[in-house]
């Protein structure tokens, strides 16, 4: 009796074992195909084959929120609403919608975290190199940061993509840390000035999808881990700035000085 329950277990580990290297395999090619959509302008081909299997815009994760939901709902609706080969001026449009956004920041709406957590809204500042610390620690990092600093959203969701992907050790701890400390204290804002201030459904969609899905994805983390969110008073406290202490004054005493 005690051999057949030991087999039950063990099969149950089993399956637990595969829905869990399901969830990282759905999630880690899930936020890849997010960061490419940050990554530059659309382009025919992508927007095509956004489309596919049957026609329709599909995740690996099946989101289960309402604003998930709805988030995906729209980023169907808007793509369904494109024509097949989108003319130049739906492509020139779209091309304008990213520019503003990512390039020119005519919306003030970002894609890099330091714009929105340093206290004077400037690039490459101290949340980029604590970004930088996470990337190296996994023997990662930005192809150029002088073009494409460290904190740009779509490094973040390939980093994030990368924990996904490995089957060992505790990288599901280190992606809900990451996403504590860095993507999720700033995607929220970024993803709603878009969809409140870019000019395509497009973009709209593609923001607000991107911040359902991480946000739904760190509370799916939180169950599997069978630790609950810090609070955002926590992650403040946590991520404050330690004041170095001011080193006592040293006395002088003639005849001890350097001497050359």
């Amino acid at each position: 009796m005690k051999v057949a329950d030991q087999a039950v277990r063990d099969q149950r580990d089993t399956q637990g074992d595969a829905v869990l290297a399901d969830f990282r395999r759905a999630v880690s090619d899930d936020m890849r195909v997010l960061a490419l959509l940050h990554h530059t302008e659309p382009t025919r081909e992508l927007l095509g084959s956004l489309k596919q299997p049957a026609g329709d815009f599909v995740l690996g994760l099946q989101l289960q929120s309402s604003a998930g939901t709805e988030a995906l709902k729209a980023m169907r609706a808007t793509l369904a609403a494109l024509p097949a080969m989108p003319d130049d001026s739906v492509m020139d449009e779209l091309a304008a919608d990213y520019a503003d956004i990512y390039l020119t920041h005519a919306y003030r709406a970002s894609p890099y975290e330091s714009v929105w957590l340093d206290d004077d809204n400037l690039l490459s500042q101290e949340p980029m190199f604590q970004v930088r610390a996470y990337y190296l620690k996994h023997g990662l990092t930005a192809a150029n940061w002088r073009i494409r600093p460290d904190d740009h959203l779509t490094l973040q969701l390939q980093f994030l993509a990368h924990l996904f992907s490995a089957q060992a050790g505790d990288t599901l701890a280190e992606a809900a840390r990451f996403m504590d400390e860095h993507l999720l204290r700033w995607l929220p804002q970024f993803s709603q000035r878009v969809a409140e201030r870019c000019r395509t459904a497009y973009f709209a969609a593609v923001a607000l999808l991107t911040a359902t899905y991480c946000e739904e994805t760190r509370e799916l983390l939180a169950a599997i881990l069978a630790e609950p969110r810090p609070t955002t008073e926590d992650i403040a406290l946590r991520m404050r700035p330690r004041r170095q202490p001011i080193p006592a004054p040293v006395a002088f005493v003639p005849g001890t000085g350097p001497s050359w």
